[in-house]
């Protein structure tokens, strides 16, 4: 299964795809994409850190997220990727103005040839108003845009609100 779980900050996201992962598999290898570039950052960080169970297996990368997905998915593990949002955010910021558009095409071409589960973890980033500058408007359209994307390719789609779970696509069986 490959799922898309979206939300606020702090709506829930990060526990509910815990969650569903230990639903699924034993083994949950965690890809976090955040890098803490300033000690508000590294404080949200370190708060995942000490939630997250002490057998999953992490793997901090954030860029290269298709080739990391391609070495990791194995048929009987859950991968959770946290979170997409700082993905972009870095590629955004990368020197190399190809690389956002290079690596967002791999993780699609990637995902559906990926085996096992793989979740990703997502901040809804279109409620609000238009953002004031270039760059926020790029972020949240390139955001949404991978959300689109993405919810396409995914089986389950979930809008997370107030720690509780929407359903908005579900898997075929599950209808």
């Amino acid at each position: 299964m490959k799922a898309l779980i979206l939300g606020a900050v702090r709506s829930g996201k990060s526990r509910h795809a815990g969650d569903l992962a230990r639903e699924l598999s034993s083994t949950v290898t965690l890809i976090a994409t955040g890098a803490a570039l300033d000690e508000e950052m590294a404080a949200r960080i370190e708060a995942h850190r000490r939630t997250r169970p002490a057998d999953w297996h992490v793997v901090e990368e954030p860029l290269h997220l298709a080739r990391v997905l391609r070495s990791t998915a194995a048929a009987d593990r859950v991968i959770i990727v946290d979170c997409l949002t700082l993905w972009v955010t870095n590629l955004l910021c990368s020197p190399d103005p190809e690389q956002l558009n290079v690596e967002v095409e791999d993780l699609l071409d990637t995902l559906t040839s990926l085996p096992g589960h793989c979740l990703f973890v997502a901040n809804e980033v279109g409620l609000g108003i238009m953002p004031v500058n270039a760059l926020a408007r790029r972020f949240a359209d390139v955001a949404g845009t991978l959300h689109q994307r993405l919810a396409t390719l995914c089986d389950l789609v979930v809008f997370m609100v107030a720690g509780l779970p929407l359903s908005v696509k579900a898997p075929a069986s599950a209808t």
